[in-house]
């Protein structure tokens, strides 16, 4: 049956809530399959219709309303696949505020979780009956907090159809859920979305795509980050068209098997963090690509990460062959705190890459290049989407650049969320601030680094908090990191951090740390390799690192996203905590 949202999107763009988009989808698609969820060998495993998602919902919502009110927290922790977007539909329909979270790794004395559970203090815990009792038993004890009640899906799921279904009537500001950020320069905070927020994104993530009910998604990225959850499965539901989900190991494992899932489920939509594309260059063969066609790929969405020129430039090369248009290469910024998308392109204008000076960035100032040394090309992420507004701010001053100057990324419009759960001093800091001479609206400082130019386009720089200052010059660390990086084949690609700690003049000194390669550990000689990557940076960057440590691979502390947790690195090394070669 054809989606009306094709015909009139202003019909879906005027529902109230994500329970009402769901119910719409129900009783206009019913036996339309919603989700596909495949094997960690690429076979269809289980999937299920827009109308069982919403049986299945509300009779789950049943059995989570008799043990928690609403407004309550539950914490959803599963594997990529459809529970999980049964259990986050059933949060939305008994008006329990759903907190996605990682499963905590077995041994990893770095998850956010303690910090999760001491913040948003939930009432449930919803899993499975594999993860709860069988492979992860030890979850109930890592995941201790006083009157936490866990609740196993499918499990209960006869018991729960035995019950009415409870499909509750929502207001556009109630809170949908908890998105808990990255913490890749901070503790993690719970970023409060609420439906409007939900409906907002979601319209413009329509738009920027150029969506319809016929452009399938197939998406590895997973369900507890923003990324996966809402640029992939919300996105589907709201648009009425397919999401095929791929376990996340299994891609990271066998990234072959995503671009296979595009082609057989003839996908338009797929995407993901900039190191997936460089994923799928540096991992496959031929023979795992025979028979791939990639010509019906339309949107490649690349982002959650600074997105490099070479890496666009490499997976374009490297699959072109396979029918990937260039035009398909999406990139886009988003974050949290803007329920998740802030810019983007539109469908089949490929990329913008642009030469700036390298020296003109270090003042603020995006100018051409004075001679190819000077050269750095940069990635626009788009343009701001339909009802939004961008700025470039000083930081200090609070005084609106103008176009070329690089200053801080502030974001005004309905997607941007409420606030932190209960923390409204960043709250106040972060969500209600205001441009110098400007004070009649509220602006969301986003703490990244940017310019926009002549046309509109965001092209993104950095952190505010990651920048290095060195001998009063500012620099970069994802550009030192990528002169590493390149300087040898052994060096992991998204496997390092640069930072600064300080020296005995009071100054700052130049760390770096870089995982090796697996296969490379036996084959390369330590200080060959440390003497390689200092002429690489002095000569790229004018710098003398005062240390190189080559570190073994998934040394790095990351966030669940895979970013590099620089301020941990730096920690890490301070107290000798990293696991070196």
């Amino acid at each position: 049956m054809p989606d009306p949202a094709d015909r009139d999107p202003a019909l879906i763009a005027a529902l109230p809530s994500l329970t009402a988009l769901l119910r719409h989808r129900a009783a206009t698609q019913p036996g339309d399959r919603a989700y596909v969820a495949l094997s960690d060998r690429g076979g269809e495993g289980s999937a299920i219709t827009f109308a069982e998602l919403d049986r299945r919902a509300a009779a789950l919502a049943a059995r989570i309303a008799k043990g928690a009110e609403p407004g309550a927290r539950a914490l959803l922790l599963f594997p990529m696949g459809i529970d999980c977007l049964v259990a986050f539909s059933a949060c939305l329909y008994a008006g329990i505020i759903a907190v996605p979270m990682m499963v905590p790794r077995r041994q990893s004395t770095r998850d956010a979780s303690s910090s999760i559970l001491a913040d948003c203090e939930p009432r449930l815990a919803l899993t499975t009956q594999e993860l709860l009792s069988g492979m992860r038993g030890d979850l109930v004890g890592r995941l201790n907090y006083a009157g936490l009640e866990w609740l196993a899906v499918d499990d209960t799921a006869e018991r729960a159809a035995e019950a009415d279904p409870v499909r509750r009537e929502v207001r556009p500001e109630d809170i949908a859920f908890l998105q808990y950020t990255s913490g890749s320069t901070s503790a993690p905070k719970g970023v409060m979305v609420s439906h409007g927020n939900l409906l907002a994104n979601l319209e413009m993530i329509r738009i920027a795509c150029g969506n319809t009910s016929a452009s399938t998604y197939v998406s590895w990225v997973p369900l507890y980050h923003d990324m996966g959850l809402i640029l992939n499965a919300l996105q589907a539901l709201y648009i009425g068209a397919l999401c095929v989900l791929i376990p996340p190991l299994a891609f990271l494992q066998r990234p072959w098997l995503w671009l296979r899932a595009i082609s057989d489920y003839r996908a338009e939509v797929a995407g993901g963090p900039n190191f997936a594309f460089d994923l799928c260059v540096d991992r496959q063969r031929p023979e795992q690509l025979a028979g791939i066609d990639l010509s019906c790929w339309k949107v490649a969405f690349v982002g959650a990460e600074p997105v490099l020129a070479r890496t666009v430039e490499r997976f374009t090369a490297r699959f072109r062959p396979y029918g990937f248009a260039p035009q398909a290469m999406w990139p886009g910024y988003g974050m949290a705190e803007a329920t998740l998308l802030i810019s983007g392109g539109r469908r089949g204008k490929g990329p913008l890459i642009r030469s700036v000076s390298r020296a003109g960035l270090l003042r603020h100032a995006a100018v051409p290049p004075r001679e190819s040394a000077d050269d750095q090309p940069v990635v626009g992420c788009g343009r701001a989407l339909t009802g939004e507004e961008i700025a470039i701010v000083d930081p200090e001053s609070r005084e609106r650049l103008a176009g070329g100057r690089v200053g801080e990324i502030w974001v005004s419009g309905p997607n941007v969320a409420e606030g932190y759960w209960c923390n409204p001093d960043e709250t106040q800091a972060t969500f209600r601030a205001r441009i110098a001479g400007e004070e009649d609206r509220a602006w969301l400082r986003t703490g990244d680094l940017g310019f926009l130019d002549e046309s509109g386009e965001l092209f993104i720089t950095g952190r505010i908090k990651d920048v290095l200052i060195i001998r009063g010059a500012n620099h970069y660390p994802q550009d030192i990191e990528e002169t590493v990086q390149q300087s040898h084949p052994a060096l992991r690609r998204h496997g390092g951090a640069a930072f600064t700690v300080p020296d005995d003049d009071k100054g700052e000194q130049l760390v770096i740390v870089q995982e090796v390669e697996r296969t490379e550990r036996h084959r390369i000689v330590a200080e060959q390799l440390v003497r390689q990557i200092r002429e690489a940076i002095v000569t790229e960057h004018d710098i003398v690192p005062s240390d190189v440590s080559l570190l073994r691979p998934g040394a790095l502390p990351t966030t669940t996203s895979g970013k590099i947790q620089r301020a941990l690195a730096r920690q890490l090394w301070l107290t000798g905590g990293l696991d070196r070669l």
